[in-house]
């Protein structure tokens, strides 16, 4: 049949002048219709097995339904149909793995006598471009969280003095569902940022692909067209949350259209439903807000029947990555230099922590939370520590030490007293006595080391009367216990009767090194 019905009365007309006994030809010339129509008309008569008689009695409606029958919905019902599914088309090209075709294919099951894939492909663009008349992105579900921060600031008022202070509005966007968190904070520098963006996640419930910033100086340190330099906590703030930083082009607005228009929307949606007087604190600002984003996502689009939360259930909350177990610990950072001790001093706390000794001399950075000290060399972590808050003190792990300086690490009064103890009082008593007339007790550790090795070449008994004798002379050192056994001193005859040990101020006794 031809692409363009003819009307009923030309039907009848060839019909009567074939009855007359006219040629193809003829009737193709006298009514104005090709030969190939006449054909198809008259194959149709013929295989019917009518007459003109029969033909002429029929109405135009009979007619019609007879050779020419409504095999497909109009035009019209056709697209009103397909118009009636756009809404949920347009969801679901939002999920994972979406395309065209497939929705196409789905379509073509469900109404075989609809579109063709380029019809159909035609509309669906041209609805998008109708609902959205700027340049269209698609946005899969749990792809991207595009964030930024707002150009205009909020304030808030000192409750004693009344001085304003500005704070920063950082903004962030599901790419698909366009939920959106949006918080007041003090800067935009990255202690901040990572605060923000970190609460933003839990906020969504779940982590996205990849966080998309502008290029804020707190994210990316260095801008390039095709590999930007990302800063390094920020960096490991993605990574803990296992997802990956992709830095909006520099001087492509496209790329970051979707919060800039967020941006727009909160000016009128959020920043005209909180009070025009400076809130006291920022957690009260923040409250605000929050108040009325929840009013925000609630809302039903223009256009639409549904809203932010709406779609953001209903398409992204399940496709999220799922959040870590622990919240991200901020690391600061300071480059040091090894000392000569194999220890590195963490300037905030001026506390000292080992590492493995062939890095003296050289430079390594330091990573530090709250909580845990982390030195890299070379990216290569080389100590982990506890961090400790006591100034001046020593944090050592034995194993970074060379083996002569883990035997000297080990030196301690409370260590040199009970080995003395172990040969007997006397020299317990002496071994005090020498750290206590140091003015470190470092200072004597050596002495104390020297002493008690003599027990091995003379013996217990001759080292507890060489201790006797020094202590009678009032000396306490080394050289004299040398001394004593060198010339045999121990072995004179004692005094009747053992003075006691001076009770005197500045002796702390051996409970003190318990």
């Amino acid at each position: 049949m031809a692409n363009k019905t003819i009307l009923m009365s030309r039907i009848r007309q060839i019909f009567r002048l074939h009855a007359q006994g006219r040629s193809k030809k003829q009737i193709s010339i006298l009514t104005g219709c090709s030969r190939n129509t006449v054909k198809k008309y008259l194959h149709k008569f013929i295989e019917k097995r009518l007459t003109y008689t029969e033909i002429d009695q029929l109405s135009d409606h009979e007619l019609e339904q007879l050779f020419c029958p409504s095999e497909a919905p109009t035009r019209e019902e056709r697209f009103e149909q397909l118009q009636a599914l756009m809404p949920e088309l347009e969801k679901q090209m939002k999920r994972k793995g979406m395309t065209i075709g497939i929705l196409w294919q789905q379509y073509h099951e469900q109404h075989p006598d609809g579109y063709a894939i380029t019809q159909f492909y035609k509309h669906y663009r041209h609805y998008v471009k109708r609902a959205k008349p700027v340049m269209h992105m698609e946005h899969k579900a749990g792809d991207k969280v595009f964030i930024d921060f707002t150009g205009e600031k909020l304030a808030i008022a000192d409750r004693d003095s009344g001085e304003l202070q500005q704070v920063e509005v950082f903004v962030a966007i599901l790419g698909c569902s366009q939920l959106t968190y949006v918080e007041a904070v003090y800067s935009q520098k990255k202690e901040d940022l990572v605060r923000a963006c970190e609460n933003a996640l839990h906020y969504f419930g779940g982590v996205p692909a990849a966080i998309v910033p502008d290029n804020l100086k707190s994210a990316v340190t260095k801008s390039s067209r095709y590999e930007p330099t990302i800063n390094e906590t920020f960096a490991d703030f993605a990574e803990h949350y296992g997802t990956v930083v992709l830095p909006a082009r520099a001087y492509r607005p496209k790329d970051k259209a979707l919060v800039e228009g967020a941006v727009k929307i909160i000016y009128r949606s959020i920043y005209t439903s909180i009070s025009n007087q400076p809130y006291p604190t920022l957690e009260a600002l923040n409250t605000a807000i929050r108040e009325a984003l929840e009013v925000h996502n609630t809302t039903a689009f223009k256009g639409r029947d549904y809203s932010r939360l709406q779609q953001f259930d209903e398409i992204e909350r399940s496709v999220l990555q799922p959040l870590p177990a622990y919240p991200y610990e901020f690391k600061q950072q300071a480059i040091v230099t090894v000392m000569k001790n194999g220890h590195v001093c963490l300037g905030a706390d001026k506390h000292y922590y080992s590492v493995p000794y062939r890095y003296i001399g050289k430079r390594v950075k330091l990573l530090y939370t709250s909580t845990r000290v982390e030195v890299y060399a070379h990216y290569e972590r080389i100590a982990v520590h506890q961090r400790h808050g006591r100034k001046y003190h020593y944090t050592t792990n034995q194993e970074h030490l060379a083996s002569a300086h883990r035997y000297i690490s080990d030196w301690t009064p409370e260590k040199f007293i009970e080995q003395a103890q172990a040969i007997g009082e006397a020299v317990a008593a002496y071994i005090i006595m020498v750290i206590e007339h140091k003015q470190h007790p470092e200072q004597a550790y050596k002495s104390c080391s020297g002493i008690l090795s003599l027990a091995r070449k003379v013996g217990n008994d001759r080292l507890i009367n060489a201790c006797k004798r020094a202590n009678d002379y009032g000396v306490y050192n080394y050289p004299i216990i040398l001394q004593i056994l060198d010339k045999k001193l121990d072995h004179m005859e004692e005094e009747p009767v053992e003075q006691p040990m001076p009770n005197h101020s500045n002796i702390r006794g051996s409970n003190y090194y318990e």
